[in-house]
């Protein structure tokens, strides 16, 4: 179909919408059920059993198996069976833990999809655009990205970049009338938008006439099939190590074999000892539970308004060094009020708060009209007729469609009686040009109902209208704007910055018969009306979220674009001007290098007046001073600068899909302290991953040298390869994943922030494991020691002893690894999911020791109950030695 030939009533009759109410959602299910969901359709996922058979792909697997056979074909059918199962139950771990990250993923895919606002039922919402069926009435603003393909309805100042189809880098300007032709090319289609494609400028509203695999988009690429799963630098480094760890586990392994063979033992016995050794000796879950670590961190984010879209996000968090955060919406509220109005020299103060259309206006400590005062009432009446926000009543509150500062104008305006409805009554709105932030400015053009007259309605940023004025309303006059009356006005607008209230200039222009095709001939020969100046409070949570982060060796910058006082006015309150600390307003960034800002960028803690485009020089200054830089941003200027920073940060409410996709974490909330909350997060995750590499590396060092020291003191095995593989499944998995649940360190966030160059072992990591390690091998050697007699008899039961002063020991240390002190440093039952692992290690080596079916299986026998006070005596060394060679460090 060649939507791009026909009329807006025809595009309307093909698809049996109405512009007026859209579809009903009852038509739109129907319409989904018939046509599939508005996405591009993925590869097929690897089915559930390939995956599991990938389990079994691990070359020392493999070799288990085939050792497996070999004792199968020896007769030894215990033995054979006992490993098959173990190896069964560590593919199914592995299987459950793949499937959990996937699932992560896939979540985490689906919060970050692009939302649309779309008409049904007559009403507007925001929905997913997978939701988006053929008929379906979209409006879109600068920012958005198009979610299906659409045919253009209306469009005002709107253009569209389609480079994503086109290869064409420059915006296309959109309109509404049909196109003739044969076979318009994509790029020529200017009434047509396409899925995927970005909103640069102006809004519209279109009718969708494409979705999925039937977009432009769908038809000439599958963006989505090869798409490569993330792996995250920590992963990359564990990976690494795994291999390292490989090379040296197989070394030993040998070394372990030939000695054994060399002082007499079965070449059997020893090969198959050998491959145990190495299959618990190579931490093959790492990968897996890192993955499993790192998604359940993020789904704790999500409980905490944060969504992760970038996995290497949550390490990076943890390297944070300085966050430069927008004040509005973030730092603040968000529900700017306008609590001051000056016009001519006179000021008028409003009551009531929030976005409740109640309160009262004062001149001094009387109450006026505002209807009786010339000046205030068109302040205010402009105010609303130049504004695109919505007010919508709500059970208990008000929200805002659009912009807040608007809606504290709309608020103010319906305050002194004004309806949004009257006004539209009495004005044509004409033309519109919409708000950019290099602009600093939005106009509309009307026309008067009444007399015909009209008129340019301008409000925006007040030293750029004081520009563009020639003339101002004084006194109830119109005079010509001297340079007496400019400096009054700025002396206003300092006044009221110094009470940190955000200014917006109104001002108008009569016309005569003049159409503009660009804003900047409207916006000039200005009559200057006056200020309305509003506040939007700090949330009361992020004073303490900033000292926090202080505390943390975290710098807060705030970055706005108000007026210099006004910024430095809300930083003192938020404790984030410290003493000393310079404040740096766009005008004075524009004109210095990246190279001059990094001079004085470490004492620079807000910059005011600044634009979107400044962030990406704040950002590439900060990072050249070796500063880990989250960057917080919403619109699509900001996006820039949110990629090239180390965090990205976009804002959830009030952010564009463009500010999202170059985003590695989004904010539901749009709050600043969900920022101190996501770090705090990201710290811990890291910090777990760092406690169960401990655990499993020390666990893995004591099994190998214990055996290794057998051998060399011409002991017999002091466990057999059963006992070797069960520890490796029950005693190393479940504590190792427990630990990846721990809740944080009380001082997770006094200390300073992590290098990102830092190695897994940094910070003692590799002597702890290596100490821990030796100290475990040797305990569990010299309980077997204590036991065997060199008699066949008691070697069995002297094994036993071996595989629970092995199991203990480990046991133990799992609850060492949670501190970087000592195992006295925190309280063992703040992690439940520990406890719960630990006692179900230790009732599952209890059956094997005690249930005589399994005996036979695991070669154990019955322990004494005495015996029990030396294993638990030895398993305690390992933990207990080194915490109290510690703490008489710390006392001397």
């Amino acid at each position: 179909m060649k939507w791009y030939e026909l009329s807006e009533k025809a595009v309307l009759q093909m698809t049996k919408s109405t512009k007026e109410t859209g579809l009903a959602s009852k038509e739109a299910k129907a319409r989904q059920k018939q046509y599939g969901l508005n996405e591009l359709q993925e590869a097929e996922k690897q089915s559930a059993l390939l995956l599991f058979l990938e389990q079994f792909k691990d070359f020392m697997v493999l070799v288990l198996l085939a050792a497996t056979l070999i004792s199968g074909l020896l007769g030894e059918y215990i033995d054979a069976i006992a490993i098959i199962a173990i190896v069964i139950i560590n593919g199914f771990l592995g299987f459950f833990q793949e499937r959990r990250a996937e699932k992560s993923l896939d979540a985490l895919k689906e919060l970050s999809a692009p939302h649309v606002m779309v008409l049904r039922d007559g009403e507007w919402k925001r929905i997913p655009s997978k939701e988006l069926v053929i008929g379906d009435v979209l409006k879109f603003t600068s920012g958005d990205r198009i979610g299906a393909d659409i045919r253009v309805l209306e469009a005002k100042s709107l253009e569209i970049e389609e480079s994503a189809l086109t290869g064409e880098s420059l915006p296309v300007q959109k309109q509404t009338a049909p196109l003739k032709g044969e076979d318009i090319p994509l790029g020529d289609q200017d009434n047509m938008a396409f899925m995927g494609t970005l909103v640069t400028r102006g809004n519209g509203i279109g009718i969708v006439v494409g979705t999925g695999m039937n977009t432009a988009m769908g038809q000439i690429a599958n963006l989505l099939q090869n798409a490569e799963t993330m792996m995250t630098p920590l992963q990359r480094k564990l990976e690494q190590l795994g291999k390292i760890l490989i090379g040296v586990a197989l070394l030993l392994t040998v070394l372990v074999v030939a000695i054994g063979v060399i002082q007499g033992h079965a070449l059997y016995e020893m090969f198959l000892a050998g491959v145990s050794l190495a299959v618990a000796a190579i931490p093959e879950g790492l990968p897996a539970i890192v993955t499993v670590a790192l998604s359940l961190g993020v789904q704790r984010m999500i409980k905490k308004n944060a969504i992760v879209r970038k996995l290497p996000a949550v390490e990076t968090l943890g390297c944070a060094s300085v966050i430069c955060s927008d004040k509005t919406g973030t730092m603040t509220q968000n529900k700017m009020t306008v609590t001051h109005i000056w016009s001519g020299g006179t000021t008028w103060n409003v009551s009531g708060t929030g976005y409740h259309p109640e309160g009262r206006f004062y001149l001094g400590q009387r109450e006026v009209n505002p209807n009786q005062a010339k000046p205030l009432q068109q302040l205010l009446m402009f105010g609303m007729l130049c504004n695109q926000t919505d007010l919508i009543r709500q059970e208990k509150d008000y929200a805002v469609d659009g912009d807040p500062t608007e809606a504290a104008l709309l608020v103010a305006a319906m305050k002194a009686g004004f309806k949004r409805e009257s006004l539209v009554q009495q004005f044509e709105i004409m033309q519109e040009f919409p708000f950019d932030s290099t602009r600093k400015m939005m106009s509309v053009v009307v026309k008067d109902k009444k007399d015909g007259k009209r008129y340019v309605v301008t409000k925006g940023a007040p030293d750029v209208l004081l520009t563009n004025s020639t003339k101002i309303l004084w006194d109830n006059k119109l005079q010509s704007l001297s340079l007496v009356m400019s400096n009054e006005v700025k002396t206003a607008i300092d006044q009221l910055a110094s009470q940190a209230l955000r200014t917006i200039a109104i001002a108008y222009r009569p016309l005569m018969d003049e159409t503009f095709g660009h804003e900047r001939e409207a916006e000039k020969e200005l009559v200057f009306i006056g200020l309305q100046g509003m506040i939007d409070p700090p949330r009361p949570e992020v004073k303490e979220a900033v000292k926090e982060c202080r505390e943390a060796g975290i710098k807060t910058v705030m970055i706005t674009g108000d007026h210099v006082i006004t910024a430095k006015a809300i930083a003192s309150q938020l404790g984030i001007l410290k003493p000393g600390g310079k404040v740096l307003d766009g005008y004075t960034l524009s004109k210095m290098s990246v190279e001059e800002l990094e001079e004085m960028v470490d004492d620079v803690y807000v910059y005011a007046r600044v634009s979107p485009e400044h962030k990406l020089k704040i950002v590439k200054a900060l990072q050249a001073k070796g500063h880990i830089v989250a960057m917080t941003g919403d619109g699509v200027n900001d996006a820039p600068a949110i990629k090239a920073a180390d965090i990205g940060i976009s804002m959830g409410i009030t952010g564009t899909d463009v500010a999202k996709e170059a985003s590695a974490l989004v904010l539901l909330d749009d709050n600043f302290a969900t920022i101190k909350s996501a770090i705090k997060e990201g710290r811990n995750i890291y910090e777990n991953i760092r406690k169960f590499i401990r655990y499993l590396l020390a666990s893995n060092v004591g099994e190998i040298l214990v055996m290794l020291f057998a051998m060399i003191l011409a002991l017999p095995l002091p466990l057999v390869p059963i006992q070797i593989l069960w520890v490796n499944l029950v005693t190393d998995g479940l504590p190792a994943m427990a630990l990846g649940l721990d809740q944080p360190e009380e001082n997770v966030m006094k200390r300073k922030p992590r290098h990102p160059k830092e190695g897994v072992f940094a910070r003692g990591l590799g002597w702890k494991v290596i100490s821990r390690g030796f100290l475990i091998g040797a305990v569990t050697l010299a309980a077997f020691m204590i036991v065997y007699d060199n008699t066949p008899e008691k070697l069995a039961y002297a094994q036993t002893i071996a595989f629970a002063t092995l199991v203990m020991a480990q046991l133990i240390h799992v609850f060492d690894c949670r501190s970087d002190k000592s195992i006295f440093d925190r309280n063992p039952f703040e992690n439940i999911y520990l406890v719960g692992a630990v006692l179900s290690s230790i009732l599952l080596i209890l059956i094997v020791i005690y249930y005589p079916p399994l005996q036979p299986i695991f070669h154990t026998m019955a322990i004494a109950p005495r015996e029990w006070l030396v294993i638990l005596g030895l398993a305690s060394v390992p933990t207990f030695l080194l915490a109290g060679s510690l703490l008489t460090r710390k006392s001397s």
